[in-house]
């Protein structure tokens, strides 16, 4: 088979992503090692941080379609896929982009949840590497900031686009498809190197097989460790919100409806 028609072949398995380059593309994605948005969540006893004990870690959901969308670039055009992870224990996210077919891996281990700082980070660990393409997800499913990716952006001096759906490589340039309010979509034209950050929905995750992890074994966690750079934000403390009770208004209509009134008045809605 030739390989305009190999690559053809593979483009109808994911139609989200169209093919037109030559040679392969090195791809970085950024993976956050998160806590499940569905743990029971404490304040720590500073009252400026959350309490990590008993919550329970894995990848944060979007960057899974970042590392499936990397992987299927790899796929189809060759190249490369590095994992980029911040955080003392992020180890098991980083094998399990491994196993799914990312190909080697940095690690920061610094834990913070500072957007700017993460940013910052990721930019000193990989701004002396040569990549094409750098892959984060929309958001992490437990800050929901949405800003690591652009900062890093702007960090780098790359063009990037935001809540990507559907992308294409074209030569030295890929069009990527945004999501906006109101069910809009805009198509965007990004020069490489280049910053993407993918929505949910983009692709369909692989599952990670056992051959997956046999292999995620034997490849590369480099460690980068760099000191951890000055916060932008100052944290005066972390509560959770007011818990408002409701009121059940009791009598006869008449009654009921003065008191509404009354309530109304006192707010100053009326």
């Amino acid at each position: 088979m030739q390989l305009k028609e190999y690559l053809l072949s593979l483009k109808k398995e994911s139609p989200n992503l169209k093919v037109d380059r030559g040679g392969g593309m090195k791809v970085f994605v950024l993976a956050k090692h998160a806590a499940d948005p569905e743990s029971e969540i404490k304040v720590s006893s500073d009252g400026k941080n959350v309490e990590t004990s008993g919550l329970i870690f894995d990848i944060n959901d979007w960057d899974r379609y970042a590392i499936e969308e990397g992987i299927r670039i790899k796929e189809k055009i060759g190249g490369e896929v590095v994992v980029v992870g911040v955080g003392k224990n992020c180890d098991d996210t980083l094998r399990k982009c491994l196993a799914m077919g990312a190909d080697r891996a940095i690690k920061i281990p610094v834990d913070t949840n500072d957007a700017y700082q993460i940013a910052e980070l990721i930019k000193k660990a990989i701004e002396k590497e040569k990549f094409d393409l750098i892959i984060a997800g929309y958001m992490s499913q437990d800050m929901n900031y949405s800003l690591v990716g652009a900062l890093l952006a702007g960090m780098l001096n790359l063009p990037f686009a935001t809540a990507v759906t559907s992308l294409k490589i074209d030569g030295g340039k890929v069009v990527a498809v945004r999501e906006l309010e109101g069910g809009y979509k805009e198509e965007v034209e990004l020069q490489i190197p280049c910053l993407i950050t993918v929505q949910s929905g983009i692709n369909e995750p692989r599952y990670v097989s056992v051959m997956g992890i046999k292999r995620a074994r034997t490849k590369e966690i480099r460690e980068v460790k760099l000191e951890l750079p000055p916060s932008a934000v100052n944290i005066l403390k972390i509560y959770p919100p007011p818990i408002k009770l409701a009121e059940i208004l009791t009598g006869d209509a008449s009654q009921i409806a003065a008191k509404i009134v009354e309530i109304v008045k006192s707010r100053g809605l009326i």
